[in-house]
C-alpha cells in the first residue's frame, strides 16, 4: 500500500484515475487505530485547518507541494466538515471539501448518450449550478472516455487544476466533480490527459457561455427560466410556418449590420440593442423572418460564425444568453420568426476545442480522408459514433427549445452527403458498397430532422444543399432527407448569370430563365440571394449589373421583383435592400447614408412593397411548392428577352400576371394573352416612379380585347418599360 507521501506525490505529478480513493475522508493509515483521517491537496495553501463541530483543528503538511492530513483517531464514521486555508499572502479561504461528497451524475442518461439516444445531453454534461447534499455549488461533467486523468481548472482554484482532479464514472467515459461554492460567472476549463501522457486544455463542449475571443474559458451559467411573453407566437408557429404560408427571410450578420460610433471598440450592437433597432427595421420592410448567421460561439470573426466552437453557447460578442433570449422574444412580439444558421458539417482545429479532445479523435474521423475538410481547413464530425450524434442533435434541440428559435438553416449539407466532396481521386474512402454517399451522415440527418419535428413541432429545418440529391425536402418516411426546405442554388446561379450578362446577349441565355421551372416543384425550394454571393470579390448585387448606373439600379429592382414572382420562399441578405455598391465587409457596417439618395430610397421602398405584396397575395405563396399554381403565358420570346406567366392561389380565387423585360429596350404596345376578359390593374411595377422608375404608376388599368394570343381568347396591350417586372391582376 502506498504511503501518504507517495499518494500526494502522485497527485502533484501524475494524472489521477480515481482521486476519491485518496482525497476526502478515509479510514486512518496511522497504525491499527479504527479512526478516520482527512486528506487534502491544495498546492497553493500555506496552511489548512479543519472546521469540525465548530472547532478549528490544524492539518499536518505531509508533502511540500500541498498535501495535508488530519487524524481523527476516535471516529468510526464520516463527519461533515469544512476547510479553512490560508495562502502565501495571508488571505484566508473557507470552503467545503468536494472530496467528501458522493457522486451526482445520472449514469443512466450517460448510457443513453453513449447509445445516441440522449436528446438533451447538455443536461447531463457541462457545468450545472445545483444544490447537492445540502450545499450550493456546481456539478462539472465531461465526456473523455480515453483520458487517463481529467482536472478542473478555473477561477475557483487559481487556475491550478491539480486542486480539482475529477472522478470517472465507471466505464462510461464520463468524468464529474461537484464543487461547492462555485456558481454563475465562474470561469473554468478542463485539463484532459490522454494515454500519451499529454495534458490538453479544453473549453467545455457543453458549456452555455464562453469568454469573448481571444480568451477561451467557459463560463458557469445558471439555466434559469426566462420570462417569455411569446406564447401566442409559439402556439401558432406550426400554422405560421406551414408550407402554404409566406416565408420571406432577411439574412443578417449581427456584427456588421450596424455599429456604434468609432469610440466603441469594436462597436457591436448588443442583442438587446439589436432587438430595438434591427427587428423593427425588418418588420417595417415586411419580412416574415430574420435569419442570423451563426451566433454560436466562434473564435475568428472572419469565419462569420461558421467555424463553431460553442455548440451550446451564444457568442459573447453581443451579450449573454438571456440577452439573446430577449432578442428572440422581442421578435416574436413583432410577429417575426427567427432562424439560426447551424453548422454540424465541420468544426475548427483550435486546440481548446473538440480536436483530439481526449487524446483521440473523439469527435472527428481519425482518417483525414474522412475527417479533414480540404476547403475550409476544418475537421468533419464522425457521424457514425452514437455519442457524436447525440451531441449534435442535443445542440439543435437546445437552440430551438431554450432560445425559442423557430428554425435551423443547416450549413454545407452537400459536404456531409458526399464522401468525395471537394476531394480528388485517391483522397476519399468509398462507403461499404463502393459508393460516394456518406451513409453515416445520411443516417444522422434522418435522425436530426425526425428528432426536431417530433420534439419541437412547427420548427423548420432548412438545408443549404447545392447538388441534385433527390428528396432533400421530402419526409424521411418517403425516403427523403426530411428537411422542410432547400436552398435553390441552381436558380440563384442561373438568374445571377443572366443579370451579369450584357443585355444584348441575354437572349442567347434565355433557357437559363426557363430551366428552373422544370424542377421548381421537385423540392420545397427557398430562393436565396445570400451572403455568399456578395463577398470575396463576387461584388454586391448592384455592382454585378452591367451598364450605366441607372440601368444597374433598374436591373436590381427587376432582379428582386423576379425573386418574389418566382415560385419558392425568399431570402435576401442585408444590404441588398439599400442597393449597396460595395460587397459585404464583416468588419464594417451597411452603407446607411445611401438612403439619403433618391435612387436607393427607391430600392428600399421596392423591397418593402414586394414583401407586403407577397404576404398579401395567396397566389404568390400558397402554391410555392405545387406545379398547379404556376402557368406560363409566354416562355418563348427569347428574341426580345421577355417572360410572362401566371401565379395562382391554391383555390384558384387569386391570380397575378407577371411580365418581365430583361433588356433596357422598352416594348411599346406589348401584347399579352390573359386568362379572363375584362379589365386588368397594375398592382406593382419595378418601373413605378414611386420606386425610382420611369414607367406607369401602380393602379393603371388596361382592358382586354377578344384577341386570341398565347393560346388564350383574350389579350391586353401595354407599354412594357425596359428592365422591368410588372404584376397585374384581373379586376
Amino acid at each position: 500500500m502506498p504511503t501518504l507521501e507517495q499518494i500526494f506525490e502522485s497527485l502533484a505529478t501524475e494524472p489521477q484515475s480515481s482521486p476519491f480513493d485518496f482525497l476526502g475522508i478515509h479510514p486512518s493509515t496511522a497504525g491499527d487505530a479504527p479512526g478516520r483521517e482527512i486528506r487534502v491537496f491544495l498546492p497553493w495553501a500555506r496552511g489548512v485547518e479543519v472546521v469540525l463541530d465548530g472547532e478549528l483543528t490544524p492539518m499536518s503538511r505531509v508533502h511540500p507541494q500541498g498535501g495535508f492530513v488530519l487524524e481523527l483517531p476516535t471516529l468510526s464514521h464520516s463527519p461533515e466538515y469544512r476547510l479553512r486555508a490560508s495562502d502565501a499572502h495571508g488571505d484566508v479561504w473557507e470552503r467545503e471539501d468536494p472530496y467528501r461528497l458522493p457522486p451526482v451524475l445520472d449514469e443512466d442518461r450517460v448510457r443513453q448518450f453513449l447509445q445516441g439516444q440522449e436528446l438533451r445531453a447538455q443536461d447531463v454534461f457541462g457545468a450545472a449550478p445545483m444544490r447537492h447534499e445540502g450545499l450550493d455549488g456546481t456539478r462539472f461533467a465531461v465526456w473523455a472516455p480515453h483520458a487517463i486523468g481529467v482536472r478542473l481548472r478555473g477561477s475557483m482554484n487559481g487556475w491550478d487544476g491539480r486542486t480539482h482532479p475529477m472522478r470517472p464514472r465507471g466505464s462510461t467515459g464520463a468524468w464529474e466533480l461537484f464543487v461547492p461554492g462555485v456558481g454563475p460567472g465562474d470561469l473554468y476549463k478542463f485539463e484532459i490527459c490522454g494515454s500519451d501522457g499529454h495534458w490538453r486544455e479544453k473549453s467545455d463542449p457543453f458549456g452555455f457561455a464562453m469568454e469573448l475571443r481571444p480568451a477561451t474559458a467557459s463560463i458557469v451559467v445558471r439555466d434559469e427560466p426566462f420570462a417569455w411573453s411569446d406564447e401566442a407566437w409559439i402556439t401558432g408557429r406550426a400554422a405560421t410556418q406551414a408550407a402554404d404560408r409566406p416565408l420571406s427571410i432577411y439574412e443578417v450578420h449581427l456584427g456588421s449590420w450596424r455599429r456604434h460610433a468609432a469610440e466603441h471598440d469594436p462597436g457591436w450592437l448588443s442583442y438587446r440593442e439589436l432587438a430595438e433597432e434591427l427587428l423593427p427595421y425588418v418588420k417595417d420592410l415586411g419580412f416574415t423572418h430574420v435569419e442570423l448567421l451563426p451566433v454560436t460561439e466562434h473564435p475568428l470573426d472572419e469565419s462569420w460564425g461558421y467555424q463553431t466552437m460553442g455548440y451550446f453557447a451564444p457568442t459573447a460578442r453581443f451579450g449573454s444568453p438571456d440577452d439573446l433570449r430577449f432578442f428572440v422574444n422581442r421578435a416574436h412580439e413583432l410577429d417575426l420568426g427567427v432562424i439560426l444558421d447551424w453548422v454540424p458539417a465541420h468544426f475548427p482545429r483550435d486546440e481548446h476545442g473538440l480536436i483530439t479532445f481526449d487524446g483521440t479523435h473523439l469527435f472527428e474521423h481519425e482518417d483525414p480522408r474522412r475527417g479533414a475538410h480540404p476547403d475550409w481547413g476544418t475537421l468533419v464530425f464522425n457521424y457514425g459514433q452514437a455519442p457524436v450524434r447525440s451531441f449534435l442533435i442535443s445542440s439543435a434541440l437546445y437552440w430551438l427549445e431554450s432560445f425559442h428559435i423557430d428554425g435551423l438553416r443547416v450549413d454545407a449539407v452537400a459536404s456531409m452527403l458526399y464522401l468525395d466532396y471537394s476531394r480528388e481521386e485517391g483522397e476519399w474512402l468509398p462507403n461499404a458498397y463502393g459508393g460516394n454517399q456518406d451513409l453515416e451522415a445520411i443516417d444522422f440527418i434522418h435522425r436530426l430532422n425526425d428528432s426536431v419535428h417530433a420534439e419541437v413541432p412547427g420548427a423548420l429545418v432548412i438545408a443549404e444543399e447545392s447538388t441534385a440529391w433527390p428528396g432533400v425536402s421530402h419526409p424521411t418516411s418517403d425516403g427523403g432527407l426530411g428537411f422542410d426546405g432547400k436552398w435553390n442554388l441552381g436558380w440563384m446561379h442561373d438568374t445571377l448569370a443572366i443579370v451579369e450578362t450584357d443585355p444584348i446577349f441575354r437572349k442567347w441565355s434565355y433557357n437559363r430563365l426557363t430551366f428552373s421551372l422544370l424542377y421548381a416543384f421537385s423540392e420545397r425550394f427557398l430562393l436565396p440571394f445570400s451572403h455568399d454571393e456578395v463577398v470575396h470579390g463576387k461584388r454586391s448585387l448592384l455592382s454585378k449589373m452591367p451598364g450605366p448606373d441607372e440601368e444597374k439600379i433598374a436591373t436590381l429592382r427587376l432582379l428582386l421583383g423576379y425573386q418574389y414572382a418566382h415560385p419558392g420562399k425568399k431570402l435576401l441578405f442585408m444590404g441588398a435592400e439599400l442597393g449597396q455598391w460595395w460587397e459585404w465587409d464583416v468588419g464594417g457596417q451597411l452603407d446607411w447614408p445611401l438612403l439619403e439618395l433618391e435612387a436607393h430610397r427607391g430600392i428600399h421602398a421596392w423591397v418593402r412593397r414586394l414583401n407586403h405584396l407577397y404576404a398579401e397575395r395567396p397566389a404568390l405563396f400558397e402554391t410555392d411548392h405545387r406545379a398547379e399554381g404556376f402557368e406560363w403565358i409566354d416562355c418563348h420570346d427569347w428574341e426580345r428577352s421577355t417572360l410572362s406567366f401566371v401565379r395562382w392561389s391554391g383555390d384558384w380565387s387569386d391570380c397575378l400576371i407577371v411580365v418581365v423585360n430583361w433588356t433596357p429596350l422598352p416594348q411599346p404596345g406589348f401584347r399579352l394573352g390573359v386568362p379572363f376578359p375584362g379589365t386588368y390593374r397594375l398592382v406593382a411595377s419595378s418601373a413605378d416612379p414611386a420606386f425610382g422608375g420611369g414607367g406607369m404608376p401602380s393602379g393603371t388599368q388596361v382592358s382586354a380585347t377578344e384577341t386570341p394570343l398565347h393560346g388564350r381568347e383574350h389579350a391586353i396591350e401595354l407599354d412594357l418599360p425596359g428592365l422591368s417586372i410588372l404584376f397585374l391582376e384581373p379586376v
